[in-house]
């Protein structure tokens, strides 16, 4: 079993209802529900936090590219796509 901790949260009453009717309808303990939810959320929350860390990083470190040379690359790619379409025998521009 894995290792736990007890923490304390002041929630809402909506929240708590709303927490009953799930352990009601799931037949899990609140306990259990909260617990899977906090992990969800930290995990996401994470994950962004993080990437938003290494894009501050990359900035600093300068590996970055400007806007503007990947807009123009961009639409380079877009402009051989549509034209590659307009050569296929049958299709509409």
């Amino acid at each position: 079993m894995a290792e736990t901790t007890t923490i304390t949260v002041r929630i809402s009453q909506k929240a708590r209802d709303k927490l009953d009717r799930m352990a009601e309808l799931t037949k899990r303990s609140r306990s259990y529900l909260v617990a899977e939810a906090l992990d969800t959320y930290l995990s996401s929350e994470l994950e962004i936090a993080e990437s938003i860390q290494r894009g501050i990083e990359d900035i600093r470190a300068g590996r970055t590219i400007p806007h503007e040379q990947v807009m123009t690359e961009l639409r380079a790619i877009i402009d051989r796509a549509k034209k590659r379409q307009q050569r296929k025998p049958g299709k509409a521009a």
